[in-house]
């Protein structure tokens, strides 16, 4: 898989990997402060931070013995303006929808 929206979906399809990006939007953290809100072991995080860097949405860095890990939100706005063209083609169906159900109500009226 190497399509940079698959990789990307499929990092944001897991909830601890959500919770770390929300954690990384307020700045860098290293491992163990990613950890600490979660009951799993500190190997299972840095698996989880490996599919994030493999999808490109964070960067790790290295100061001295630590690497933390930054958000890099740019993967973030292909996903969205994919996901933006679907947004607008479901609202127009549910405005012609909704149109349809107005012109149904006005003529059971009369």
């Amino acid at each position: 898989m190497n399509d940079p929206l698959s990789l990307i979906f499929a990092a944001l399809a897991d909830p601890t990997r959500r919770a770390m990006l929300e954690r990384l939007s307020q700045g860098p953290a290293t491992v163990k402060e990613l950890a600490e809100p979660f009951e799993i072991s500190l190997p299972a995080i840095s698996k989880h931070l490996k599919v994030l860097e493999y999808a490109g949405l964070i960067e790790r860095g290295r100061e001295a013995q630590w690497r933390p890990a930054q958000l890099h939100a740019a993967p973030l706005k292909d996903a969205a303006e994919w996901l933006e063209i679907y947004r607008q083609h479901w609202e127009e169906n549910l405005d012609r929808l909704d149109d349809y159900l107005r012109k149904l109500q006005e003529e059971h009226k009369s």
